[in-house]
């Protein structure tokens, strides 16, 4: 019987695994032999871990700002430690469309987690800039904040009349979609 490309990257993952973690798991509890057979093993129910649920509220362009509706009807759900937010931290998720932050690593189809609070210099945001929104690097050169992509390709974006920064980024989330 042959199996799928995922169902083989699920079973190289647990064997490449097994071997370097599985004996932590099993002191911790998270695993247990199965039978007599030496490479058996049942999951006991992992070590719990303390989940936050983040709403992803829509998607933000990185490339050029654009009028953006955001809706909020899904969830990413994230290991609290992993994460390593300060408490109370006010949290939001946006789905990446566009390229202009690739040099920063982001790309398109990434989920990156924003907090609401002010940002500083050098920081990526989510801004409204003269009423639309986009991902870039927030700067403040001789007093005067402006908007910059980590991409060559993209000009400086520089507030005409209003800046906003609606979030700054603590987080990426990446699905490789080949695998899916």
């Amino acid at each position: 019987m042959s199996i799928t490309e995922h169902q083989q990257a699920v079973l190289d993952f647990t064997r490449d695994f097994r071997g370097d973690k599985g004996i932590t798991l099993k002191k911790k509890g998270a695993i247990q032999r199965s039978g007599a057979a030496a490479r058996s093993m049942t999951m006991t129910g992992m070590v719990p871990a303390n989940f936050v649920h983040i709403p992803l509220v829509g998607i933000i362009p990185a490339g050029y700002p654009s009028d953006q509706e955001q809706h909020s009807d899904r969830c990413v759900s994230i290991d609290e430690d992993t994460l390593q937010l300060p408490k109370n931290a006010r949290t939001f998720a946006l789905e990446v469309r566009g390229d202009s932050m690739i040099d920063a690593h982001i790309v398109e189809g990434d989920v990156v987690i924003m907090e609401l609070r002010d940002p500083a210099h050098r920081d990526i945001v989510a801004a409204l800039i003269d009423g639309e929104t986009t991902l870039k690097r927030f700067l403040v050169h001789k007093g005067k904040p402006f908007l910059r992509a980590e991409n060559s390709k993209y000009p400086d974006l520089i507030p005409a009349h209003e800046l906003v920064i609606q979030g700054v980024f603590r987080a990426l989330l990446r699905v490789d979609k080949r695998r899916l």
